[in-house]
């Protein structure tokens, strides 16, 4: 069904997609530069056991919100995580692709276990997976966007010298927050489309056709579900993914 777009119902969702990408689109480059392409998968997955063991507890905020024991417990889930591929990483670094597999397959396993007897489990799960990005509030977007500033300082200024335990726990942070806000798809989504799409340039130039990207995709997908009533998370996620590969496509023009 076809309806009249309601930008003012879309103006929040679309601020909360301009956050996420403020951090993802450098962390995704440096993810897709390293060839872990699916940590962020992992980590997401990891911080979302987090928000579901916070729930169950009862620690959630009945209005929405993102509340500091949630967030607590998100936040040393994702780390935990972090430090244990940092470990693997350097014990194990032939096999750390298949590791930070492992890692998803089995915390997604995990959070589904933890949901099993609840009446709500499958709601739950689908919006950890999906996201509500379409019921983000204002007030949602203040502890992400002070933390997001203070990542974008200290990676554009000390990035290259935080080694692998300084990025992953910088990662970790990133996510933990973004998936409360967007949720895993959206979030890896966000990570690797922009990567890929400008993978062939450097510096400068590749951040900013990163950002490009990503918003035009945000700003498309958002429209699109608003005019046909879709679910908006999906609905970006499939709109980063054609953006990647137009990406793909010009860049490897642009190469010849």
């Amino acid at each position: 069904m076809i309806e009249a777009i309601d930008f003012g119902l879309l103006l929040v969702p679309f601020c909360a997609g301009l956050l996420v990408l403020a951090t993802h689109v450098p962390l995704g480059r440096e993810v897709l530069r390293r060839g872990i392409i699916f940590i962020d998968l992992a980590i997401a997955q990891v911080a979302g056991l987090g928000v579901m063991a916070a729930h169950l507890a009862g620690w959630g905020d009945a209005d929405g919100g993102i509340d500091l024991a949630t967030q607590a417990t998100a936040v040393a889930a994702a780390v935990c995580g972090a430090l244990l591929l940092t470990w693997s990483g350097r014990r194990w670094p032939e096999i750390q692709e298949a590791l930070i597999g492992l890692l998803f397959a089995v915390s997604a396993c995990v959070g589904i276990l933890l949901l099993a007897h609840n009446p709500h489990g499958g709601e739950h799960l689908r919006d950890l997976l999906a996201g509500q990005i379409l019921w983000v509030s204002w007030g949602q977007l203040l502890l992400p966007s002070v933390i997001y500033v203070i990542v974008l300082m200290t990676w554009f200024r000390v990035g290259p010298r935080l080694g692998d335990t300084g990025f992953y726990l910088l990662f970790a942070l990133t996510v933990t927050l973004s998936v409360q806000l967007v949720g895993v798809f959206l979030v890896f989504a966000s990570l690797i489309a922009p990567a890929l799409a400008s993978r062939r340039l450097n510096g400068k130039r590749g951040l900013y056709r990163g950002y490009i990207v990503g918003i035009i995709a945000y700003a498309v997908g958002l429209a699109a579900s608003g005019v046909t009533d879709l679910p908006p998370g999906p609905t970006v996620v499939c709109v980063l993914g054609l953006t990647a590969m137009l990406g793909l496509i010009a860049g490897s023009k642009e190469a010849k």
